[in-house]
């Protein structure tokens, strides 16, 4: 099986649902990032330039993400993508969170953000396996 045809629930836990919660959570990230770059390192204590490239790279993240959640039927390789990419940010924001000195608000705001990341990791597995039965 290589698609997954859309859900006949009208649940707002679908699939598609939650890829668009995390195409709005990669674009407001971005938007943070990029934007509030030096009053973010002001008041996170995060290198600004740390902050400006992982905004600058969620941009196509967020659009692939979206590209995804607008196929009929989804791509199930492309979920698979994107739930590996998460997880794979959730560890890069571990690793940052104890390499870089950031004040306590700078470390819980990348720890936050690694747990939503989670979170929406964890709903799309969940509702890709959904869906595949």
């Amino acid at each position: 099986m290589t698609a997954l045809t859309s859900p006949s629930s009208k649940s707002l836990l679908n699939l598609r649902n939650v890829l668009w919660a995390d195409t709005a959570s990669c674009a407001g990230s971005a938007l943070v990032m990029i934007l509030g770059g030096s009053w973010l390192t002001t008041l996170t204590a995060l290198p600004q330039s740390l902050t400006l490239w992982s905004g600058l790279m969620l941009i196509p993240i967020a659009a692939f993400i979206a590209w995804v959640a607008t196929r009929t039927p989804i791509p199930m390789a492309g979920v698979w993508l994107i739930i590996v990419g998460n997880v794979g940010w959730v560890l890069a924001s571990v690793v940052v969170a104890i390499a870089v000195k950031a004040n306590g608000l700078g470390t819980t705001f990348v720890l936050a953000q690694a747990a939503v990341v989670a979170v929406l990791a964890w709903l799309e597995y969940a509702q890709l396996k959904n869906q595949a039965t």
